[in-house]
């Protein structure tokens, strides 16, 4: 059976990626935020070392923080955090874990990113960056453990319909947002699972250091 590291697995993009995997007859560790705070580097250091054991054989980068705020509103402890959660504990992440993915010759990383790393918006410079920099991270490790026949790959989600999308936006608000999608409606967040599934399962045995965007067409205005 093979494992799965999933990071923000409890709600939203990252439930429904979590049951997909499930149902496909993976092992999936989802750990909560008690076993694994992405914002503390120390507890992430933790994490690796008490699970130094476990072979990952996919690794999905998909627990984020978006706060929207102007250049000049962002305060330092958003910026960090920011950084923190959506780049460097990634990072941090792979780092540990990939050693035994390059013993096994074969593993799959799948980094979430977003759409406002390819288009942008008001408030999202900060988010932005990050969501940039892990693509980044992506083009480079496609690279360098390609001969460990280790396959990775960013899924940028567009617009989805989460509970935290249902929450924060009224019905005619959700309405006027799906008029900008060329499809006319916002994901489903098994939508997102599907190709962040096929990316990470085995079933990907040649896709590599490419930035997937799932979102009906909206960058492409």
């Amino acid at each position: 059976m093979y494992n799965v590291l999933l990071t923000g697995g409890s709600k939203g993009i990252g439930n429904a990626i979590k049951k997909k995997f499930v149902e496909s007859g993976y092992n999936v560790y989802a750990p909560t935020h008690q076993e694994l705070d992405l914002e503390n580097k120390k507890s992430i250091e933790s994490y690796i070392r008490n699970n130094r054991e476990i072979t990952f054989d996919v690794l999905i980068n998909n627990a984020g923080i978006n706060d929207i705020n102007t250049i000049e509103d962002v305060s330092d402890d958003e910026m960090e955090r920011m950084f923190q959660v959506n780049l460097f504990a990634p990072i941090q992440l792979i780092k540990g874990f990939v050693g035994k993915m390059k013993q096994k010759h074969a593993g799959r990383i799948v980094n979430i990113s977003s759409i406002w790393s390819v288009v942008s918006k008001r408030g999202r410079s900060i988010y932005a960056a990050t969501k940039h920099g892990i693509h980044g991270v992506t083009n480079t490790l496609a690279i360098e453990l390609a001969p460990y026949n280790i396959l990775v790959n960013t899924v940028c989600p567009g617009f989805t319909l989460t509970e935290l999308t249902l929450k924060n936006n009224s019905k005619e608000q959700i309405s006027e947002i799906s008029r900008e999608i060329p499809l006319g409606r916002m994901a489903n967040t098994n939508e997102i699972a599907e190709v962040v599934f096929f990316l990470g399962s085995m079933n990907n045995t040649y896709l590599t250091g490419q930035k997937i965007i799932v979102d009906g067409g909206f960058t492409c205005k």
